[in-house]
């Protein structure tokens, strides 16, 4: 069969049907905390004759950063990037695809190379929802389950003493909030659902059809909500008075997995914990610690507009030695930004990269292409 050329127009990236030496001119840049996967360097430039992939291992402790290391060669003729944070634009001059390895882009979003709309940008969304998700949901049952302070009285006083003053709170009937329901939300709602818990969602944009809930981006095998089916309710816009309206939803736990924009910035603060204040919301945030007023969060735990609060990220972060946020173990349960951990999480990058390379080939619309007007 003939060969048929193909472009997406919603990438102005294109492809050839057929034709596998698409590549032949291009090198994929990956910086990664882990060292080179020969085998998946092997496999793809198998696939695509002349294609080069090449692999640079940063430390755990650079990874993040952005590079100062790598010797300006390196990024000769370079074409794709795979990264999670910045690099010089005056490097990679030649640059038509970056491949993120993160959901957000908030550290890009004033670079040189995202604000140049030849340069094409997806993210790593659909790799953190299992891990996030069962960070969510465990975090908040160990503190409606008093986990630590039934280890804590364990541990000084023996199995002896119980203490029947604590309230433990199950979670049928419990209304979940999902204030950004995008794939980790997804994950986070089906697994609350599986516990008996009603989801109300949360999106920017309206969802008013069965078709606009779907989710076509990335995602592991039989997790999420890809049809957007499980909430009960769905709410949207873009003011802080549609926000409010969402969190005076009588919510029992408020899940706050929003990207981070100019526009979401602190949007919980004093006026978002006394409209919480009526259910004594638990509140979770696994997307950035700006997202919340710390000062006002300190505030509402201790004057207990809300029941507690479980924080994998905050601002500043990460806090301070002998923080208010620290000294609640009760209330407020903290952990340094490492919900997103899994050892399977740059096996995801890598199955993103291949399904984009082959759309690409084929000049079909990318996997988690970024919508560089939101930013995300």
């Amino acid at each position: 069969m003939g060969s048929t050329d193909t472009t997406s127009p919603s990438t102005g990236l294109t492809g050839e049907e057929g034709n596998f030496d698409v590549f032949k001119n291009d090198i994929l840049m990956l910086h990664v905390p882990l060292p080179p996967d020969q085998a998946w360097i092997d496999k793809l430039e198998n696939k695509y004759p002349g294609f080069k992939v090449r692999w640079v291992h940063r430390s755990w402790q650079d990874y993040g950063r952005d590079d100062e290391t790598t010797a300006a060669e390196e990024y000769e003729g370079v074409t794709m990037l795979c990264s999670f944070y910045p690099h010089k634009a005056e490097l990679l001059p030649k640059l038509k695809w970056v491949q993120l390895t993160s959901a957000g882009a908030d550290p890009w979003l004033q670079h040189p190379l995202y604000l140049n709309k030849e340069v094409v940008f997806c993210t790593a969304n659909g790799c953190h929802p299992p891990q996030i998700a069962e960070w969510v949901i465990g975090t908040y049952l160990m503190l409606s389950h008093h986990f630590l302070s039934y280890h804590d009285a364990a541990v000084q006083h023996g199995q002896s003493q119980v203490l029947r003053h604590l309230t433990t709170v199950d979670s049928p009937g419990m209304r979940m909030g999902i204030l950004g329901y995008g794939a980790i939300g997804r994950q986070v709602a089906r697994v609350a659902q599986a516990m008996g818990m009603e989801i109300y969602a949360y999106t920017r944009r309206p969802k008013p059809t069965p078709e606009s809930r779907k989710d076509d981006s990335y995602h592991v095998p039989g997790t999420g909500d890809p049809d957007g089916v499980i909430p009960t309710k769905w709410f949207s816009g873009s003011s802080r008075e549609d926000i409010d309206h969402f969190l005076a939803q009588d919510l029992d736990v408020l899940v706050v997995s929003l990207p981070l924009t100019e526009s979401t910035k602190q949007i919980i603060g004093r006026k978002q914990f006394d409209i919480l204040s009526k259910k004594k919301t638990f509140l979770s945030n696994i997307a950035r610690g700006q997202h919340v007023d710390t000062d006002a969060l300190v505030e509402a735990l201790k004057e207990g507009k809300i029941r507690g609060a479980a924080l994998d990220v905050t601002d500043p972060e990460p806090l301070p030695e002998g923080h208010e946020l620290l000294k609640m173990p009760g209330k407020c349960f903290v952990t340094p930004h490492v919900s997103w951990q899994t050892p399977f999480y740059f096996e995801r990058v890598k199955a993103i990269l291949e399904q984009n390379l082959e759309r690409m080939r084929k000049g079909e619309r990318l996997v988690n292409l970024m919508d560089r007007e939101s930013g995300y």
